[in-house]
Order: structure tokens, then C-alpha cells, then sequence
């Protein structure tokens, strides 16, 4: 008997524990709102990672053009024009999803200064623009004649009153600065 009390026993616990399994409507509701709020915070972050992926095309594209200008300046005696983009040898299109690029300057109308430019094809995109300025500048120490570039970004996107791209500035001695509304990103 005792044997068969022990039996029953256990079929009681294990009868009680399948009726008690599963979830109540109230724990679903709360880890649905947990994730919820897990997403909405995680969401505004990566769409920011997003735009800076597509900010970093402009920057990769900006620095290989200017660094490209230097050395069509060696071999060339002047800097690429804006028809000349093909002859820079880089492999880059002209126009990509994101960005236009161009070039200001150059050729034989202003042989020692170029402007490298990427504008964002849509005004209104979250995306800032970028400057690259190449000139050529005279040392101050040794009155040798070198190459400087120079790369700048919009300080605001577009869609936040950011500025249309515009020509680098250069000083006296030939050397490119960032124009205003931008900032400097060449160390």
C-alpha cells in the first residue's frame, strides 16, 4: 500500500505542474513592452550608424581625390579640371547614390589651387557635405614649393540648414583653409 500512495502522490504533483504551464497575458505584455522600449532606444542610433557609413563614402572619395590632384600635380605641373576628373586615374564615378562629385579650379585657369568637392544629391538628406583643398604652398623655412591638401565637413546635414559645397580658401602663401560652415578634418 504504501507503494501505491507514493504513485499516486506523484501523478497528483505532475498532474498539478501541466496545469501550470504557459505564460500569463500580463508577463507577455510586460516583455513585449521591454522590448518596445529596448527598440526605441536602439533604433535613432542605428540610423545614425546609417548616415555615418554613408558620410564616410564622402570622406574616403574626397581624400583619394585630393591625394590623386597632388600627384596629377607632380607629373602634370597644374591640378586636374573639372573635365580632367577621368585623368585623376581613381576608378570613382562622378555621381553615386549619396553624393555628386566635382572639381573646382584646376587646369590652366588656376594651375595652383583645386577645390575637390561632394554634394549630396538629395538637398533635403541627412548627410553633411565635404571640401577637399589642394594647393600648392611655399615653405616659409626653406622656400620650397610642396603640395598641402586640406579636408573639410559641413558642420550641419543638409536637412538641418547645412550649407551647399563651395570653393576652399586659400591663404597667401597658397596653402587651402576650410571655408565658413565648415570644419577642418585634416590633422
Amino acid at each position: 500500500m504504501k507503494t501505491e500512495l507514493k504513485a499516486k502522490f506523484l501523478q497528483h504533483i505532475l498532474a498539478k505542474k501541466n496545469e501550470n504551464e504557459g505564460f500569463t497575458l500580463i508577463e507577455l505584455l510586460v516583455v513585449i513592452i521591454i522590448i518596445g522600449i529596448l527598440s526605441a532606444i536602439a533604433l535613432p542610433s542605428f540610423l545614425n550608424q546609417a548616415n555615418k557609413a554613408k558620410q564616410s563614402e564622402a570622406k574616403t572619395y574626397v581624400g583619394s581625390m585630393n591625394r590623386a590632384q597632388q600627384a596629377f600635380y607632380l607629373e602634370q605641373n597644374k591640378f586636374a579640371a573639372q573635365g580632367d576628373f577621368g585623368s585623376l586615374g581613381l576608378g570613382i564615378a562622378t555621381e553615386t547614390s549619396n553624393y555628386k562629385y566635382t572639381i573646382s579650379g584646376g587646369g590652366t585657369t588656376s594651375p595652383s589651387q583645386v577645390t575637390n568637392q561632394a554634394e549630396t544629391v538629395l538637398p533635403a538628406a541627412p548627410l553633411k557635405n565635404y571640401i577637399g583643398g589642394v594647393g600648392v604652398a611655399t615653405q616659409s623655412a626653406t622656400s620650397e614649393a610642396t603640395t598641402i591638401a586640406i579636408l573639410c565637413e559641413n558642420e550641419k546635414a543638409r536637412v538641418n540648414q547645412g550649407v551647399a559645397v563651395t570653393n576652399a580658401s586659400f591663404t597667401a602663401n597658397g596653402s587651402p583653409s576650410c571655408p565658413t560652415n565648415f570644419i577642418s578634418l585634416s590633422k
